[in-house]
């Protein structure tokens, strides 16, 4: 299988399993990928999910251009439906449960947008970041050149995307694409404590302020504070919320039962 994917303890790992080609994503992998972030939004028991690739070269360098003779032309490549963005995640917005970022390595092109989807960011001091696609004349069409620019400064996201050029994980946490670079002996330790920080946390209050921020990053502040979302009333309406205060008073953890 060119994905490795599976659920324990409340965290769904997906790993993009193509280390000799750098995880490039061809299309079984896309279709792959684009079905287990279906699975996770249609309900599971994961409750934080980390992303990565195999190996220690690369978290993913985006489309597989060596996987066919027959690829696709810039232009028929844009119309093929790819529900998400690229890896089904770059764009994706009705996935309500955090997605943490691992990046062992280049995260380039596609593999960069899949990057920009994702909620948390944990690189390793070797990790680089770019879009080469105006290099081979291509463009970063699944979220590239759309996202960047609303993540970051216009200017600094502009003299990537019409560059090419690859950005050092050191220069990427500073202007807040990356939450956090760790040398790579320490990637592990560093992405399983963000995931117990996000599962201290009530699942259904996490699964509400990521579906806040997520579908009204279009609206004004007061226009997203008046909106009555499901996830919210969920979370409001929860037992976990009554366990919350319970346990602050009784000054225990609290047990959550994602209801």
């Amino acid at each position: 299988m060119s994905v490795r994917f599976d659920i324990k303890d409340h965290v769904a790992r997906i790993v993009i399993d193509r280390p000799d080609v750098l995880n490039a994503v061809d299309a079984d992998t896309e279709s792959r990928l684009q079905e287990i972030w279906s699975e996770l939004e249609a309900g599971t028991e994961a409750r934080v999910v980390v992303l990565t690739g195999a190996g220690d070269k690369a978290f993913s360098v985006g489309a597989d251009m060596k996987s066919s003779e027959d690829a696709p032309s810039g232009l028929a490549y844009w119309a093929q439906p790819r529900p998400g963005g690229f890896g089904g995640i770059a764009l994706r917005t009705t996935l309500d449960i955090p997605v943490i970022a691992r990046v062992n390595g280049y995260a380039l092109g596609g593999g960069f947008e899949m990057v920009l989807g994702c909620d948390i960011v944990i690189a390793a001091e070797q990790a680089q970041f770019g879009f080469p696609e105006p290099r081979v004349g291509r463009l970063p069409l699944d979220g590239g050149m759309t996202l960047l620019p609303r993540l970051v400064p216009e200017k600094w996201a502009m003299g990537m995307l019409l560059t090419g050029r690859r950005v050092p994980a050191a220069e990427a946490h500073r202007v807040g694409l990356v939450n956090e670079v760790v040398p790579r002996t320490e990637l592990d330790d560093a992405v399983e404590r963000w995931v117990q920080e996000t599962l201290s946390c009530a699942p259904l209050s996490v699964q509400a302020i990521k579906q806040s921020v997520k579908r009204t990053a279009l609206m004004s502040a007061e226009q997203a504070q008046a909106m009555k979302l499901p996830a919210v009333v969920a979370a409001l309406e929860s037992d976990d919320g009554e366990e919350g205060v319970r346990a602050f008073r009784e000054k225990r953890a609290p047990k959550w039962s994602g209801r």
